[in-house]
Order: C-alpha cells, then structure tokens, then sequence
C-alpha cells in the first residue's frame, strides 16, 4: 500500500469514525457511511493535477467519485478541473474529501480552499466572461471590456515572499486577491505587488472594482 494512501486510511479512521473505509487497490479506497453512501475515493501523491493524468485516474478507477490531491502542496490546473466536474468526479484536497462525505455530496465537491471564494466571484454579473487556470487562478473579462488575471492567496496574512512565490509559480497576475477572511495582507506584501506589478487586495476592494471598472 502506498503511503498516502495508508495516510489517508488512518486519517479517516482517526477523525471521522462514523466512515468505514477500506483499501481496495493500489491508489483507491472504499468509505461507506451509516446512511449508505458509498464513495470510491482515489488518492493522489501527485504535486500537479493535470487534464492527462486526471483521464488516466478516471480510465484505471470508471466508478471514481472523487480524486484526491494528499499532498498539501498539490495544485490542480483547469483542464483537470474541468475533466472531473464534467464527468461528475469531486476533487480537492484530503479535507475536501472529508467534509464532502459528511455533507453527503462527494461527486459535486471541490477544493473547499478556493470553493467559496469562486462561487462567489461566478455569481458576479459584471463578469462576461471567467476562465479557470489553476484552483487558485483565474481570467476575468468584464462586461467593460477589461481583463484581469487573478490569484488567490489563502495565507493569513500574506507576506511579500507569500506574493513573490505566488508570481513565480503562477506566472504574473493583475489582481492577488487574499481569499482568507480572517487575515489581511502585510504592508510588505502590497509593496511587493506594486513592485511586480499587481494589487494586493481583500474582497471590499475587488468588489469595488468589479463594480467600478
């Protein structure tokens, strides 16, 4: 049995004991709760999710429900986010998977990071036109005209090596919109945007632009 998948076992067994959960095979578990949900489960050691690899889980598990990045490190690209939410598979990270059981809605689930958050900029009506990159990436063209690369930063509160990163690993954005509601971005991290180019923000100020641009 593979690591992350013995992982993922424990954890379950540890922390949620009304799922019973079973190995089945090389990367794929079985949990099944007292209401009868059954959900196969696929873990996932990979630090990238791809469309490629996401079609290769699919075509090795065709009962998968949910894919799951173990790795805390993991990040999701769109045309793997796209594959699974159109053949009706969950994908997020372990926490995601975990909660999805309890609300009993695994197939629908997505990465409870960036889930809200991205609901929240899909129900905008000043948006035209939205195109997911990455799970924490996204293009937005305004019924203006104007376009905008977003990140979206979970930290806290992000530093100016939190903004840094996020540009080297991502690429360069317009907006690095800090999606943590408990926190605020550090005034080193604004300065480090303006330096690079992007604006440091909470959602007060991108909804004022949403509506103002």
């Amino acid at each position: 049995m593979n690591w992350h998948v013995n992982y993922a076992l424990k954890n379950l067994w540890k922390n949620h004991g009304e799922a019973s959960a079973q190995y089945l095979r090389d990367e794929a578990i079985k949990i099944t709760m007292p209401n009868q949900l059954v959900v196969i489960a696929v873990i996932s050691a990979a630090y990238t999710i791809n469309a490629d690899l996401s079609m290769q889980y699919h075509a090795d598990y065709p009962d998968m429900d949910f894919l799951c990045g173990y790795r805390k490190e993991c990040v999701w690209d769109g045309g793997a986010i796209s594959y699974l939410e159109g053949n009706a598979i969950g994908w997020g990270s372990a926490g995601t998977l975990g909660s999805a059981i309890f609300a009993g809605d695994v197939k629908n689930a997505s990465h409870k990071d960036y889930f809200f958050s991205y609901r929240l900029i899909r129900q905008i009506r000043s948006i035209a036109r939205l195109g997911r990159e990455f799970d924490r990436v996204f293009t937005m063209t305004l019924t203006s005209g104007r376009t905008y690369r977003v990140g979206m930063i979970m930290e806290y509160e992000p530093t100016a090596d939190a903004i840094r990163t996020f540009w080297d690993r991502f690429g360069p954005v317009d907006i690095a919109w800090n999606i943590n509601p408990n926190g605020n971005p550090t005034q080193s991290a604004i300065e480090a945007g303006t330096a690079l180019g992007c604006e440091v923000m909470k959602w007060d100020e991108l909804s004022v632009l949403l509506r103002n641009r």
